[in-house]
């Protein structure tokens, strides 16, 4: 029976999405055709607003623990990912206009794939070139337009430990640009729509935690090794934390 209703639920969803989708996608087409940072400016404020409108129509609503830290400064935020939900969560929870750092097979997705790559920075994390050519990107990002938004653990945790290791990326692009990170954690995305099948999905609690900003000390490999080691660190206590609280 719980299954039976969770299919009715995702289904629901799906028709939700689709009918949105095809909505805000003729806005998107509209105001993405400069190809600049006030279009992909205006696309983002789309994307958020579709983003809280999906989630309020699943029941997912945001709640928000701690202040947004940066005001409106720049930084590399990084989160935990085991969802395609985590997208939607940080377009409504970061208050400021930031690129996401995405995957190339993205782009393979129809309408989605276009609506994602008007404002993230693609990778190809199997290519040398197009990760170099993706930290070049990101760097003149954060000089010029915004901030970056990456999942350092680079794919979907489908572990039952709270992080698998994550990628140097971030942490890389971090300390070159002597740019603080900015973690954040979500604890109940697993449990919201559950990576094991696509009609797992349940409405309810949808926490997002942000922590302290974390700053590079120093620019050698050292300094990215222990600046990755630090927010892996705070990210875990934390969600161990909140997946404590919520077993209660």
């Amino acid at each position: 029976m719980q299954r039976f209703f969770k299919t009715l639920f995702a289904c629901y969803m799906t028709l939700v999405f689709v009918a949105t989708l095809l909505f805000f996608l003729l806005l998107i087409l509209i105001v993405s055709i400069p190809n600049n940072r006030k279009s992909r400016k205006r696309v983002w404020h789309i994307n958020r607003f579709w983003s809280r409108l999906g989630l309020l129509l699943a029941g997912m609503p945001i709640k928000r623990i701690g202040k947004w830290p940066l005001g409106k400064k720049k930084g590399i935020i990084v989160s935990n990912h085991a969802t395609y939900l985590d997208a939607l969560n940080l377009y409504v929870a970061i208050p400021t206009y930031f690129r996401p750092l995405g995957k190339i097979e993205l782009k393979q997705y129809p309408l989605f794939g276009f609506i994602y790559q008007q404002v993230a920075v693609m990778v190809d994390r199997s290519s040398a070139h197009s990760r170099a050519r993706s930290m070049r990107i990101m760097w003149r990002v954060l000089k010029h337009e915004s901030s970056i938004l990456i999942f350092p653990e680079g794919t979907f945790n489908e572990t039952d430990q709270p992080l698998i290791p994550f990628f140097d990326g971030a942490f890389r692009l971090a300390v070159n640009t002597q740019t603080p990170i900015v973690p954040i954690v979500m604890p109940d995305v697993v449990n919201r729509w559950h990576y094991d099948a696509w009609w797992n999905m349940s409405p309810g609690k949808n926490r997002v935690v942000y922590l302290d900003p974390i700053y590079p000390k120093g620019t050698d490999l050292h300094a990215i090794k222990s600046l990755k080691q630090e927010v892996y660190d705070a990210m875990e206590t934390a969600l161990n934390l909140y997946l404590c609280e919520k077993n209660k």
